[in-house]
């Protein structure tokens, strides 16, 4: 099955190479959903200048070459020279019917499959995850998932903080102490404050910096106390990240964590090369890279630092190295780094440096997909009222918690038993706070309000949700499985067109998301789709249909419905309650 603007588009460009010769056939025909009409063409305004004629005429003639009467109504001409297309009721309740049978619900595979590396949420070993890794971890997973649908072959890649200038001082901090201290005790009960202690020695004992700089090499090095204790740290850290992914639903794995101490045996390679081919060079006793177009407010050009002065290796060589190996080993055609738009220039500078030394080729693509910040409803980044950064497990708990507070409200009490609540509770919760991230654009700062996204209304998680519980109820008190339900569809009322035809674009809506590494874009969808729901819900009488086809046809609506806001929130990574 193809969509219908996909499907008008082919036929469009058909018709220009009828009227107007086979060179035009790869213009691209400008087809367009429209206020006017289903779709509307402007790709007449596009060529007077090819072919000397007046826009409204050459759509004329376009207009009387289109072999379109099996799809749509005959085609008008307006304004200037856009064309409107209107689909046939019969072929979108065709079309519906059709893809009541398709297991992937009129979405194609990728017809040159690509390797795609998606990194993402990327915390650092031995630090609770905050508030801040929330979005690089749920936008990064839907975007996995929205690809691996596709077809594409996904990589996913979760580059955890494991090594560098943090654990020189986590582990100086833990011989200072004792590694059988009370204070070492909190590295399983509450390693943020470990992580703080450290932080603070760090920062006011020149000499224990000094120390922690010079554990780096040693760690680096393959010292083996070092290395004992990183294992133990690395250890901790994964219990941790294995309970807030489950709870999280997203689906990284062990074997999908490649943390920045994979690399270190590739560096001096990475660095030798660099400094061989005359990119790396010598300054104020470090080695550096100068990609070209990069400087500083002074104009001097601005360095990525392979090699510090110590002899220890940073994130830039790090990320040097892991690029070569997403080319040479794991054949990526496309890489998408799920990371904060605070290290914009890191990646581009880095992308940079790696082009420059021929390791990304021309046909592959390393994209940096920013995430934006989280803010309070004070326009600031999200804080607890004592300026800490607020810890994601905290903030998923309130959730489920305000979740649950709201199903109470309801007297959802007096319809379920306890672990039917916990359980309702714990999606609506859950999918309430993935949903808010995932319907922003990445990019986009957003506000974390919790009335608005735990709110049945609107373009919300619980909206969706409750969609879905709607459905499945007309469906128990029809006594008829989903499945069941199989049609065919016929289009008699205006909320039943609407629906059936928003229902077609699903593929389009899947693929837009993925070629743009967008997953609020099927959030716009899936939202729409809901709100047309509502309006079929509310005019067309599903159950007392006036007769056994409309009955029938009403009925395979809502299923169909029901499956693509099913596999829709699944490819989000959003939970759905079986009902509300």
């Amino acid at each position: 099955m193809a969509n219908p603007q996909e499907l008008l588009a082919r036929r469009v460009q058909d018709g220009l190479a009828a009227a107007f010769g086979e060179a035009f056939s790869g213009t691209d025909p400008l087809v367009r959903p429209s206020q006017h009409a289903d779709f509307q063409s402007n790709v007449a305004l596009s060529l007077p200048g090819q072919l000397h004629r007046p826009p409204r005429e050459i759509a004329a003639e376009l207009v009387r070459s289109l072999q379109i009467t099996d799809m749509c109504l005959p085609p008008e001409v307006s304004g200037p020279g856009f064309i409107n297309l209107t689909l046939r009721d019969d072929w979108i309740a065709r079309q519906a019917s059709e893809m009541l049978g398709d297991d992937r619900l009129g979405t194609y595979r990728a017809a040159d499959p690509q390797t795609v590396v998606v990194e993402y949420s990327s915390p650092n070993i031995a630090k609770e995850m905050h508030v801040g890794h929330l979005r690089t971890t749920i936008v990064g997973d839907a975007i996995a998932r929205i690809m691996d649908f596709a077809g594409h072959h996904v990589i996913r890649d979760n580059h955890v903080g494991d090594w560098g200038t943090q654990f020189g001082m986590l582990i100086e901090h833990l011989l200072d102490v004792g590694e059988d201290s009370p204070e070492a005790g909190t590295l399983r009960t509450d390693p943020n404050r470990f992580y703080q202690a450290a932080r603070a020695a760090f920062d006011s004992d020149p000499e224990f910096a000094e120390r922690s700089r010079q554990r780096v090499v040693l760690l680096q090095g393959g010292d083996p106390v070092s290395l004992r204790i990183w294992h133990e740290l690395v250890a901790l850290s994964m219990d941790y990240l294995h309970r807030m992914y489950s709870r999280l639903q997203v689906s990284l794995t062990d074997e999908d964590i490649r943390g920045e101490s994979f690399y270190n045996a590739m560096l001096p390679d990475v660095v030798a090369d660099l400094e061989t081919a005359g990119i790396a060079v010598p300054s104020e006793g470090a080695l550096c890279a100068f990609p070209p177009g990069f400087t500083g407010r002074d104009g001097s050009p601005l360095p990525v630092i392979i090699r510090k002065s110590d002899g220890g290796y940073n994130y830039s060589s790090t990320d040097l190295a892991t690029i070569r190996y997403r080319v040479d080993d794991l054949g990526c055609d496309r890489a998408i780094y799920v990371v904060g738009s605070a290290q914009a220039l890191h990646f581009r500078m880095v992308f940079a440096v790696a082009r420059q030394a021929g390791w990304i080729p021309e046909t592959t693509s390393f994209e940096h997909a920013q995430i934006g910040n989280v803010l309070g409803t004070d326009g600031k980044i999200l804080r607890t009222r004592s300026g800490d950064s607020i810890k994601l497990s905290a903030l998923l708990q309130e959730g489920v918690d305000r979740a649950r507070g709201i199903l109470d409200e309801l007297e959802a009490s007096a319809q379920f038993d306890e672990a039917t609540l916990a359980s309702i509770a714990e999606a609506v919760g859950i999918g309430a706070v993935k949903y808010a991230d995932l319907s922003t654009a990445r990019d986009s700062e957003y506000v974390f309000d919790w009335d608005r996204m735990i709110s049945f209304k609107g373009n919300t998680g619980p909206y969706l949700q409750y969609a879905t519980a709607r459905i499945r109820s007309i469906f128990r008190r029809a006594g008829l499985a989903p499945e069941r339900a199989t049609g065919p569809v016929v289009i008699a009322e205006e909320a039943e067109r609407g629906l059936a035809l928003k229902l077609l674009g699903f593929g389009a809506a899947v693929w837009s998301a993925a070629d743009a590494a967008q997953p609020h874009r099927l959030c716009v969808y899936l939202f729409e789709l809901a709100s047309l729901f509502t309006t079929f819900y509310e005019l067309c009488p599903v159950l007392k249909a006036e007769d056994e086809p409309v009955r029938a046809s009403r009925l395979a609506l809502c299923a169909l419905t029901l499956r693509v806001l099913l596999g829709g929130l699944d490819l989000l990574g959003v939970p759905v309650p079986e009902r509300m």
